[in-house]
């Protein structure tokens, strides 16, 4: 199959760390700019946090990441990590979500989008119960988090996102009103 004729799927890219206390700053306009400019078609963003939805006949979530890192350097000056997703992805996530995610506000549950599986040993030396009532569950390629009173307050999600536990590996985070509006951003 020539990739003329490779049906475009959509995606959303999650950057990492912009428009934060005043670093960064990716406004979402030129970010949209930059994704057309990639030849990606049907560019959204939604919130100010780096959240954008494309559809690309790109089938590789990790290339297309990587293009768009190499493009935001070369507009901006600087580099952002991104992670990309697609929409069955998203889709996957939400509906394994181990929390009554329908019980909870939108800041109490988040979840954290890995680069590539994290493997539960990162996670050993944390005990869940010194945390209680925040817990957490691994998924794919995502962390599950319960913090009731948000992810500023949470003191399992600081340790959670230590460097130590995340060495090598790029994470970001959503909380989860973000996730369901992304499902549905991504809906072919």
């Amino acid at each position: 199959m020539t990739k003329s004729s490779t049906r475009a799927k959509k995606y959303a890219a999650l950057l990492r760390g912009i428009n934060v206390g005043g670093k960064k700053k990716v406004p979402m306009a030129e970010l949209r700019s930059v994704l057309e400019g990639l030849g990606h078609g049907d560019v959204q963003t939604y919130l100010q946090s780096g959240n954008a939805v494309f559809s690309s006949t790109g089938q590789d979530p990790a290339a297309l990441a990587r293009e768009l890192e190499a493009a935001i350097e070369d507009h901006f000056g600087f580099p952002v990590k991104c992670l990309v997703v697609d929409g069955p992805y998203l889709r996957a996530v939400a509906d394994a979500c181990p929390f009554p995610a329908a019980e909870l506000e939108g800041r109490q549950l988040h979840a954290t989008f890995f680069s590539e599986p994290p493997g539960p040993e990162r996670f050993a030396a944390l005990d869940p119960a010194a945390y209680h009532p925040e817990d957490y569950r691994l998924g794919d390629r995502v962390l599950y988090l319960y913090a009731p009173d948000g992810l500023g307050r949470s003191e399992l999600g600081a340790a959670l996102h230590k460097p130590a536990v995340l060495k090598g590996i790029d994470a970001t985070t959503r909380n989860w009103n973000t996730v369901l509006k992304l499902v549905e951003l991504t809906r072919d």
